[in-house]
């Protein structure tokens, strides 16, 4: 259990005060209420949800998941139910928790993003909207989206006309300058930004000789690609003034540290839930009793504290 004579972990963040700057990456807790016997929603400072978009979607084919030696390879393709059955199913659930709600959206062409965005104005009081530019498993794209800052900043300045919500814009690795997609973001209406999403690569079946995954890429995830979020992470609030979250690799209390120590607002956990869904809590304590051992009174204290060289 979460000591409570522990220094307190609340943050403001987008206009609303979360109870712990510890939040589930989009993808990895799914709707916020199937893993509820292992996993409360409660304990997050918010929750993400799967990507939504206007339209069901299938997804890729299968394998969709191979686990590598350093993390997990993925290529789910954003298969949902479409955000219209979602309204109808899930939302009257989740619009019961206590728990902050951050919706992550997308869409296969420009039209089908702004309608998502329309669509979602109907929710009230969540925490903000998640535009996924960045998928790497997303062929109807042509290419990642966040791979150009031009193309980036477009669909921000037309989603934020449509929404009424904040807007978090999540961000790709695999871009030649993380700085201009950020700043392409920030300059175009985003409130906040999250980074990073997986790497791409792959994985092969050297008797087949054919790729592990149905459809031959995926996003690499996990404590392999963490040092690469760092160094994004670091980068970004250097050119930034909006809030940024960090995404990538999260496992132990120590890495959510790293990632506020070099400026980041929040940090979003997720391959840690399919292997130890209690280490949640485990970064949570963690964090606060590291606070109380260096004398800190709250995650404000830390966050950008990174002593340069």
């Amino acid at each position: 259990m979460i000591n409570n004579k522990l220094p307190a972990l609340c943050i403001d963040f987008l206009g609303k005060k979360l109870k712990n700057p510890v939040v589930s990456a989009s993808g990895c807790f799914s709707y916020g209420l199937e893993q509820r016997s292992l996993l409360p929603p409660s304990l997050f400072g918010a929750i993400t949800l799967k990507g939504l978009s206007a339209r069901p979607k299938k997804g890729n084919p299968p394998v969709r998941i191979v686990e590598t030696s350093c993390g997990l390879l993925n290529s789910i393709g954003l298969e949902n139910i479409g955000i219209e059955a979602f309204m109808k199913a899930i939302w009257p659930s989740l619009r019961a928790l206590e728990t902050p709600i951050i919706v992550n959206f997308f869409g296969d062409d420009e039209e089908e993003f702004l309608l998502a965005a329309d669509m979602l104005n109907e929710l009230d009081d969540i925490l903000a909207l998640e535009l996924n530019l960045s998928c790497p498993n997303k062929p109807a794209w042509g290419k990642i989206l966040a791979s150009d800052p031009l193309v980036t900043g477009r669909l921000v300045r037309l989603v934020k006309r449509v929404t009424r919500h904040p807007l978090i814009v999540k961000l790709s690795p695999n871009v030649t300058s993380i700085t201009d997609i950020a700043k392409s973001a920030e300059d175009n209406g985003a409130d906040a930004i999250s980074l990073i999403n997986t790497l791409q690569g792959m994985v092969i079946d050297v008797e087949r000789r054919t790729s592990k995954l149905g459809s031959l890429f995926g996003g690499l995830s996990g404590p392999s690609i963490r040092p690469v979020a760092l160094r994004m992470v670091y980068e970004v609030v250097r050119v930034v003034s909006v809030p940024v979250i960090g995404v990538g690799g999260i496992m132990n209390h120590e890495d959510a540290l790293s990632f506020f120590i070099v400026g980041a607002k929040v940090v979003e956990v997720g391959t840690l839930l399919f292997v130890n869904p209690k280490g949640v809590e485990e970064i949570i304590q963690g964090i606060s009793i590291y606070l109380a051992r260096h004398h800190m009174r709250s995650i404000d204290s830390l966050i950008g504290s990174m002593v340069d060289a």
